[in-house]
Formats: C-alpha cells, sequence, structure tokens
C-alpha cells in the first residue's frame, strides 16, 4: 500500500469559537499523537483531507502527514462529524511505526447472489460491517470480500471460513459469526398465526356478546301478557 501525501499546518488557535471559524474556512482542527510524542494540534484543509481517504483504504490509508517539514507516517484514528451535517468536526491522526503490527477495524463487502436462500424465503445477513485485525500499516487490506454465492438457509459464515492476506490476523474467535441467514418464512407464518389467534378471539367475544343480547324466545309474547 502506497503513501498518500497530506499537508498539515500547525499553530492553529485552540478553543471552540476559532475551531468553529476554521470549519467556516473549510479547515478541520485536528491532533496528532503515539508513539511517546508529545499531542500536536493540526489543521488540515478539508478538501484535501477527502482526496486523501478517497482511495480503497479509506480511513485505513497510509499517510505522509507533513507537519512543519517533518513527515510522520500516521493513520487516521478517528473522525467526528456534525450530527446533522455530517461534515467532519475533528480529525484524530495517530503515528505508526510501519514496520510495527497495529489494530485496525477493515470494511466488510459481501460478494455474489444466494440463489438458495433467497429460494427458499431467506435474507442474507451480514452479522458485522468491520473485522479487526492485526497487521502493520502497508499490509492493512482495503476491505475483506466474501462469497456468499454457496449460502444455504442453514448456513452460517464463521470467521475461521474467510481467507484473510499474509499478516493480517483477526483479533475475534473463529468461531465468530460473519454472515448468516434470516429465515423469513417462519416470522410470516407467526404473525400470522398471531393475527389468526387475535381474530378468533374477536369472534369468540361477538359471538358471546350476541347470545346474552338475544331475548328468550317468546319473552316478548309473555311480556305483553303481563302489561295487558
Amino acid at each position: 500500500m502506497a503513501s498518500t501525501v497530506l499537508v498539515a499546518n500547525t499553530g492553529r488557535p485552540t478553543g471552540s469559537a476559532a475551531a468553529r471559524r476554521m470549519r467556516r474556512e473549510d479547515v478541520v482542527p485536528g491532533v496528532l499523537y503515539g508513539h511517546g510524542m508529545s499531542p500536536l494540534s493540526v489543521a488540515v484543509g478539508r478538501r484535501d483531507l477527502r482526496l486523501a481517504l478517497s482511495g480503497g483504504a479509506g480511513l485505513n490509508t497510509v499517510l505522509d502527514l507533513t507537519v512543519d517539514g517533518n513527515v510522520y507516517p500516521a493513520i487516521v484514528k478517528d473522525l467526528q462529524r456534525h450530527p446533522v451535517r455530517r461534515t467532519v468536526t475533528h480529525v484524530d491522526f495517530i503515528q505508526v511505526n510501519l514496520d510495527e503490527a497495529i489494530t485496525v477495524a477493515v470494511p466488510l463487502r459481501l460478494e455474489g447472489e444466494a440463489s438458495a436462500v433467497a429460494a427458499g424465503g431467506g435474507l442474507v445477513d451480514p452479522a458485522v460491517d468491520t473485522i479487526e485485525v492485526v497487521t502493520t500499516p502497508r499490509n492493512i487490506p482495503d476491505e475483506v470480500v466474501v462469497d456468499i454465492s454457496g449460502m444455504a438457509m442453514d448456513t452460517v459464515i464463521r470467521l475461521s471460513d474467510i481467507t484473510l492476506p499474509a499478516g493480517v490476523t483477526p483479533t475475534a474467535e473463529p468461531e465468530t459469526p460473519i454472515v448468516t441467514v434470516l429465515t423469513m418464512r417462519a416470522e410470516v407464518a407467526d404473525i400470522e398465526a398471531a393475527d389468526a389467534e387475535v381474530a378468533g378471539e374477536q369472534a369468540d367475544d361477538t359471538g358471546a356478546a350476541g347470545a346474552v343480547d338475544q331475548p328468550a324466545e317468546g319473552g316478548e309474547a309473555e311480556g305483553g301478557a303481563a302489561s295487558e
């Protein structure tokens, strides 16, 4: 994986008001830390950050973060976003050693069509969005691709069923479910049975109410004779 150059500036003003002003100017405040260095306040252009992370590796892109002439190998540790606009409001960079293993989350992508599952009324359900792995920064895969075309109604793809690149080790247990199958017909049958049960109870209630309200045979004539 090749590095991507991203230029950051230091000496940015701190505080909420200054941060808001920077964001209005399309500048994202951030911090760089890691490997024993003191946290360094930085700022990057919003467009530059977006372009740097636009490749297949996404947030796991290895950056040559250039700060005041010094180059720090780094990856994005965290992105904070505006709750409504979803624009980036702050970025955390962590300095990495290119020869030292780190823990990162790699996106999961499903490939293929599970025809047997569709025919059985099921739905393929990814149990996770990412797979956490340990590897060196240059060896981070862009994504983990899982072929679901061979899945059947009773299939569960577990972590042990997935082949990862050499030098990439998952952190979760081998039996961890990665992709499962939801049985939609069973859910529909349960709903239909519940609806039928409710309808039956309502019919019983209606019949009971009719029996109570029905006048006894000949009761009206007897009442009329008594009044006379």
